[in-house]
């Protein structure tokens, strides 16, 4: 092949592949729903660790009392060499109360406060050592005992989508 008809860029994939592995990932997930869902459990089981070894159970009159807190557990895990940065992004407190009607708000502004910074830190002039903050999943667990279904459903769905017509969906992002 000549020389001039060569640029080079069909190695481009292997080469954002390595330099990939090599930086590692980072991968942030939110779990909301109900104390006693498993959420933990679940979180310990996918990933072999545990992140709740210093976590204080809460008696039945400080749940009640309790308002959704966002925290945030971090770990390292090295699999085959490729180093993946996980974030477990956990909402305490989520759907606990009584009147849970306001519940969801503190994880929607989580959720917009860390796409904003991404935002704002690709957009600067110094990108590269951005944290990536965002959140990538989020994992919602329903109550199987029904009570609540109605919230746990609107809450999944995008705003408009109680209509029914399905065109609300056009246009609107996710989060």
């Amino acid at each position: 092949m000549d020389d001039k008809e060569y640029v080079g860029f069909a190695t481009l994939p292997n080469q954002v592949h390595r330099k990939s592995v090599k930086k590692g990932f980072d991968f942030t997930l939110m779990v909301a729903g109900e104390s006693g869902l498993g959420k933990s459990t679940l979180v310990n089981s996918l990933f072999l660790t545990d992140l709740y070894q210093d976590r204080k159970l809460l008696s039945a009159e400080e749940r009640i009392m309790q308002t959704v807190e966002i925290t945030k557990h971090a770990v390292d895990i090295e699999e085959k060499g490729v180093r993946l940065r996980l974030t477990i992004v956990d909402t305490p407190g989520f759907g606990d109360a009584v009147n849970n009607t306001e519940c969801w708000k503190p994880v929607a502004e989580y959720i917009d406060q860390q796409f904003e910074q991404y935002f704002r830190d690709e957009s600067g002039l110094n990108r590269k050592n951005i944290q990536d903050n965002r959140v990538h999943c989020c994992l919602y667990f329903i109550s199987p005992f029904g009570h609540g279904y109605g919230l746990s459903l609107r809450l999944l769905a995008p705003p408009g989508a109680a209509k029914g017509t399905g065109q609300e969906h056009q246009g609107q992002g996710c989060h």
